[in-house]
């Protein structure tokens, strides 16, 4: 299953060499900027160029997925689709990964809960065209019409009942032209076999067994190991160091220096990890060593008192706000988080004169072709980078840092080496979600009715930060600008509030946050209107069928309404991102100031499900995360460097404190959308709305503590 194995020497050596013959179906995808190519009799290391499906005579059928595999389970996802429409044996499918090659595969970009959307119907075209190549190549070998023949579980079947397996085909299917994968007619969802249905992952077996290989299980011949110690302030780099103390620790070879840090090699990586401890750094600690926390908060504080750019207007909130016979103003505040993956950064390079091969844990391995050919100097087409397994992504492994250490410090060693971050290097040099502050003001009626409510945005910007003006524009309003709720009335304005601490794309982005305040701003509202908070969503729902669809799937599934064991109460919210709707109920208890999460009943309709396991896992997983940010989430900052380090200050959910999750997928024939984020705005704020039905309390800042 692996895309990567650990290689003997020989191997090594003489990695990509490929015999036998094989169909390798290359074609226009619809990835972007697909070249032109042929469907070719492969019997060498070079295939046809965005080369997606091939065939091999021995009735394999191999699928290139040119995303990155980080639990999502895409690798399964993307097979099921070519097998649907090859109609293909599950049991001779197999995956493997593409190596970095934009031109070749596409976008190979994984984020933004954007992969099955992009495969959904260019690996399904891929699927029918190696279906009707197969199909012809057997009509012309029996001297049949075309229209007696049909594809059927792996095999190309004559009406007379002969049949010919695919493989038994490949050569004569290689000889004919490729049709146009964007003019072949793909099945009516009502014939699905393979789609929508509980299709166990592929790669599991190896997952469990230990034989997949993430980025810190690679090995090649002749490697050293590594780990690197940063600037402990962002911004800041080195600018002298005693390597007297860390050379003298068993096992260390040498101490080299980067652009960001110093790093140790060593014969292993827990040497190189203790002769880092023992290194003296003289650091230059940059524009930021200031920063803090407090000073964070209270520019957000004042630039909060003015408004900001204009981002959605309906009707006229200030008039709406005037008239009203309640008026609810409050704050809320949500901290800086990072990533928090389990498999710490990590990247194995080996540069030579010539040529740069790297393995990496990437969800974006374009940016590390950038990187290697920035450090080397080396043109694209010497530089290969091979993606391996990711032990958690969450959009912390879009960016390439700790790609560019091993590079770097490849260059300076004699063979391949494998630079390891360790845990508190990781939590202390992270790209993390920004920090943000939120002003809202919401108006009810005499009678109760909404009459609108106005969210203002302050916040530093993920883009803005690469721009050297710190970028101009509206940046992260997801979840507040395209708001679903039918509001009379509506004003959504940003500040701009940048601040010096590195930012990333953390899981859910920008609605992650704003899902949690405009979330438990609508309970605010439904309960100073005097309505049931479910009832209150549900009346601004009239626009946006499939939001209130989930929402009341979700209160129906939950019992809302219904009665609750003593000392439970119940919390609801609902969020639309990246294309799919997602509600959640959750049932929670505090004693004595303690919030125990029993239960989460989630429903989601992301539109065609390719695979229903997916999904859930997808919805589990969103959980966790969001109520591990919830719960337990903030990073501080203080002398312009993150305080916490490591787990026992950055805790995370562990079995103890997770509840019973169900999940509710509506069933859709909609556009395939998004299933790795969408699970997490309302994760938060359903919870909190929940302790608000025990305690009377309101949560309006993250994470969750009682006594403040």
């Amino acid at each position: 299953m692996n895309p990567i194995q650990n290689l003997s020497r020989r191997e090594f050596v003489t990695a990509g060499a490929v015999t036998g013959t094989a169909l390798v179906l290359g074609c226009s995808l619809g990835f972007k900027q697909p070249p032109a190519v042929e469907a070719t009799s492969a019997t060498g290391p070079e295939f046809s160029p965005n080369a997606f499906l091939s065939i091999g005579a021995d009735d394999t059928i191999t699928v290139t997925v040119n995303k990155t595999e980080m639990g999502q389970g895409i690798r399964t996802g993307f097979a099921m689709l070519v097998a649907e429409e090859l109609e293909a044996d599950w049991t001779k499918v197999k995956v493997v990964n593409a190596t970095a090659n934009q031109a070749k595969y596409g976008f190979q970009g994984t984020g933004g809960s954007g992969s099955s959307r992009s495969a959904w119907e260019p690996f399904r075209r891929a699927g029918a065209s190696a279906r009707v190549m197969l199909t012809q190549a057997a009509a012309k070998t029996w001297s049949v019409p075309e229209s007696e023949c049909k594809a059927e579980n792996g095999f190309i079947v004559h009406s007379s009942g002969k049949k010919l397996s695919y493989g038994k085909l490949v050569e004569a299917a290689a000889a004919l032209p490729v049709p146009d994968a964007k003019t072949l007619p793909l099945k009516n969802p009502k014939d699905f076999k393979v789609i929508g249905t509980r299709v166990k992952r592929i790669d599991n077996p190896a997952i469990v067994d230990g034989s997949a290989v993430y980025g810190m299980d690679m090995r090649v011949p002749g490697m050293n190991f590594a780990t690197i110690v940063h600037c402990p302030t962002f911004g800041g780099k080195p600018v002298s160091f005693d390597d007297s103390k860390a050379k003298a620790v068993k096992g260390v070879r040498k101490v080299v220096q980067t652009e960001t840090g110093v790093a140790v090699v060593a014969d292993n990586t827990w040497a190189a990890m203790q002769g880092a401890k023992a290194l003296t750094v003289k650091w230059d600690d940059g524009p930021h060593a200031g920063l803090s926390s407090e000073g964070i908060r209270k520019m957000f504080e004042e630039k909060g008192k003015t408004p900001g750019l204009e981002a959605k207007k309906t009707g006229n909130f200030p008039q709406a706000f005037e008239g009203a016979a309640k008026k609810v103003e409050v704050i809320y505040e949500v901290p800086f988080l990072n990533h928090a993956t389990m498999e710490p950064q990590n990247c194995t390079a080996h540069v030579t004169a010539d040529s740069c091969e790297i393995w990496a844990p990437t969800q974006f391995p374009n940016f590390v072709v950038d990187q290697a050919k920035r450090i080397t100097g080396l043109d694209p087409s010497k530089i290969k980078v091979n993606i391996t397994l990711l032990g958690g992504g969450f959009g912390r492994r879009i960016e390439s840092d700790y790609a560019a250490d091993a590079i770097e410090v490849a260059k300076q060693v004699t063979g391949p080496v494998q630079v390891t971050w360790s845990r508190e290097e990781d939590m202390q040099h992270g790209w993390y979600r920004p920090a943000s502050y939120h002003v809202l003001k919401g108006a009810i009626g005499a009678d109760g009715a909404c009459l609108g409510m106005m969210h203002r945005l302050v916040a530093p910007s993920i883009g803005g930060q690469r721009q050297p003006d710190g970028g101009k524009g509206i940046d992260g309003m997801a979840g507040i600008a395209n708001t679903q709720y039918g509001f009379p009335n509506f004003l959504a304005e940003y500040v701009r509030a940048n601040t010096g601490v590195p930012l990333g794309y953390w899981r859910a982005v920008y609605d992650s946050q704003n899902g949690f305040v405009q979330e438990s701003f609508m309970d605010e509202l439904a309960h100073a209107a005097g309505k049931d908070p479910f009832e209150f969503r549900r009346g601004l729902l009239a626009g946006s069928p499939r939001l209130k669809g989930v929402l009341e799937l979700a209160a129906e599934k939950a019992g809302w309404g219904k009665a609750l064991p003593k000392g439970v109460f119940r919390g609801i919210a609902s969020h639309f991102a990246f294309g799919a709707y997602c509600a959640q109920v959750a049932e929670v208890s505090v004693t004595d100031g303690e919030v125990k999460v029993h239960r989460i009943v989630c429903a989601v309709d992301v539109g065609t499900v390719i695979n229903p396991n997916m999904v859930e896992a997808q919805m589990e997983g969103c959980v966790v995360y969001g109520l591990s940010a919830a719960l337990f989430g903030e990073i501080t900052i203080d002398g312009g460097k993150a305080v916490q380090t490591n787990f026992h200050n950055y805790p995370v959910m562990r079995i103890k404190d997770m509840p019973k999750v169900e999940v509710h997928i509506v069933k859709s024939e909609e556009a395939v959308s998004g299933a790795g984020e969408p699970g997490l705005p309302p994760a938060a704020p359903a919870v909190c709305n929940a302790i608000f039905a025990a305690t009377g309390k309101r949560i309006r800042r993250l994470p969750i503590r009682l006594d403040e």
